[in-house]
């Protein structure tokens, strides 16, 4: 679970300044969230979003890009109103059920998949006597048809994770299946702080780009499986990808720089071969947060290869 972030004087005095607005705005009073309760969301993802020492004009600027209407709904429900579930299912349902055609390609599965969510959506489960609902992570800044595509396929990732796991020696044989060696021992990375970087730089990714990143390469989909899933053009995912690997790079130098190193020996250190820095990207992606222009062609590299290019000889 993510640490909450102490919230600034700035961001206190913009959501107060704007609360009446946005508060009218989210049509808040419809579905049971008092203005002090959505102040309260507003802080939580105005300190989670913006960096430390913004000000007030900046967080008044960020705070106005919101969809509040969608996240006062999203928090109502995860608060467990039945006026705002009543709203989410006639607003979503059916396009919930569609995202699901589009993932999973066949009626009854698609409505399984759907449904199995209901219920991570609406929050039947308590922890340490507080609601647990996957709405709460929802914050707005984009839309929540297009978090909700997100969730679905995670879930399906999953789903499809966990089939795999439970096919038996005796299926694999039938299907032909050849049983990869195991992997071998990792080799010593050449610098420590290059896998700290590393990890520190996956590990702040949003949830939906760790959705992309882990269906693209640790379960091995094409730009046009994850386009379909997420309801989305392939050129975009490919452009989102390239951006993701671009951004990498410059966080994992900068994380290392900040660990004591040069810039021109923290971009050495990502210019070595990959294959020998046995960087545990997979386990990185892998672990739950809360998903280029790279082409469908077979050839194509992996991220550490992106991330860190080799040298040339």
């Amino acid at each position: 679970m993510r640490a909450t972030k102490p919230i600034s004087a700035a961001v206190e005095s913009a959501v107060a300044g704007l609360l009446v607005e946005l508060h009218a705005k989210g049509g808040c009073e419809k579905i049971g969230l008092t203005r002090e309760s959505f102040a309260a969301i507003l802080c939580e993802v105005s300190a989670r979003y913006l960096p430390a020492g913004n000000t007030e004009a900046e967080t008044r600027t960020f705070l106005l890009t919101l969809r509040v209407e969608e996240l006062a709904l999203a928090r109502a429900c995860a608060a467990g109103n039945n006026s705002a579930w009543e709203l989410f299912l006639t607003r979503y349902r059916e396009k919930l059920y569609q995202s699901a055609l589009r993932i999973a390609r066949e009626d009854s599965a698609a409505r399984d998949l759907a449904d199995s969510l209901y219920a991570e959506l609406y929050g039947t489960t308590t922890r340490d006597g507080e609601r647990i609902s996957k709405l709460a992570s929802f914050t707005g800044r984009g839309s929540l048809e297009g978090w909700l595509r997100t969730v679905l396929a995670q879930e399906f990732v999953n789903r499809y994770r966990r089939t795999k796991r439970l096919v038996s020696l005796d299926e694999e044989s039938e299907d032909g299946a050849q049983f990869a060696a195991p992997d071998p021992e990792p080799l010593p990375s050449a610098d420590s702080r290059l896998e700290s970087a590393t990890d520190a730089a996956l590990a702040a990714l949003d949830a939906e780009d760790r959705t992309l990143l882990a269906a693209y390469y640790i379960d091995g989909r094409t730009l046009a499986e994850i386009a379909r899933m997420l309801g989305v053009h392939e050129s975009t995912i490919s452009r989102k990808v390239d951006k993701l690997a671009k951004s990498l790079r410059k966080k994992i130098i900068a994380g290392m720089m900040q660990q004591g190193m040069a810039r021109r020996q923290a971009e050495e250190a990502l210019e070595v071969d990959v294959r020998d820095l046995q960087l545990d990207i997979h386990r990185s992606l892998a672990q739950d947060s809360p998903a280029a222009t790279f082409s469908e062609k077979k050839d194509e590299l992996p991220l550490q290869e992106k991330v860190a290019p080799r040298a040339k000889s």
